[in-house]
């Protein structure tokens, strides 16, 4: 199995990255539908075509790509002589990942208040809450570039 994972590292590695790409792609567009679907009037088309966006998106995208991000990135973390535990950056970087997972987990519980007609937050909210997954995807692609530690 290790052997295995050791010839297919290139194949791995690129899966993940696509994963990644694709995770973040979703985590940046969603919280910007949220931003104009608290601008729709409740119960009219538009809110229901809002509904139905977010819905699409958190289920048929950004939920398969973390996963996918996440199982591909455990394979690259049991494959031999690719990863040093003793520095610090690899811990950081994995905090952060779940940090990202955290924030995931928001965007699904605030897509049911959508659903449910129960938004109470603002477009401004959402506008904030859409900087989050930059700040980490930036600190991530930091921890793995420059391993500052």
């Amino acid at each position: 199995m290790l052997d295995a994972l050791t010839s297919l590292y290139p194949w791995i590695k690129s899966l993940h990255i696509i994963s990644v790409i694709s995770w973040m792609a979703g985590m940046f567009y969603l919280p910007r539908l949220y931003v104009y679907h608290c601008d729709a009037p409740k119960g009219s088309v538009q809110s229901e075509t809002f509904k139905v966006m977010e819905y699409k998106l958190l289920r048929f995208i950004i939920n398969p790509a973390m996963i996918a991000t996440f199982v591909f990135g455990t394979l690259l973390l049991l494959t031999p002589g690719i990863i040093d535990w003793s520095q610090g950056w690899l811990h950081a970087k994995l905090t952060l990942v779940l940090l990202m997972g955290a924030f995931h987990g928001f965007l699904s519980r605030w897509r049911k208040d959508f659903a449910a007609d129960r938004n109470t937050r603002s477009p401004r909210f959402y506008r904030q809450m859409n900087e989050i997954p930059t700040v980490l995807m930036i600190l991530i692609v930091i921890m793995v570039v420059v391993r500052p530690f």
